[in-house]
């Protein structure tokens, strides 16, 4: 397979952008609920619950009720990674990852 146009490869880059951008903005709630009150009305800390918390939910679904919020979010960030690396593996593995060329 060679190198195409970023819409050639969609179903790599799409899931992988949507992962990276959880990823990314899940490790800025983490660092920013260090300094910031969970009711904080800042629009930052709310924009990172909002997008986040779907994923957040999900894994707090089989993370035990006595973990600290912090804890599930630290676990959310590994469980989103691990859905990168499966990600990138499963297309890999299929043969439908794409692929650089030298020169291009």
């Amino acid at each position: 397979m060679t190198t195409g146009t970023i819409f050639a490869h969609w179903y790599f880059h799409l899931p992988n952008f949507i992962l990276a951008a959880l990823f990314y903005t899940l490790l800025g709630r983490v660092l920013l609920g260090i300094v910031v009150d969970a009711d904080s009305k800042n629009y930052i800390w709310r924009f990172f619950c909002r997008v986040t918390d779907p994923v957040v939910n999900a894994v707090a679904l089989v993370t035990p009720r006595a973990a600290p919020p912090i804890l599930v979010w630290l676990f959310s960030l590994v469980w989103l990674f691990l859905a990168r690396v499966a990600l990138y593996f499963a297309l890999a593995t299929s043969g439908l990852l794409p692929v650089q060329t030298p020169g291009a």
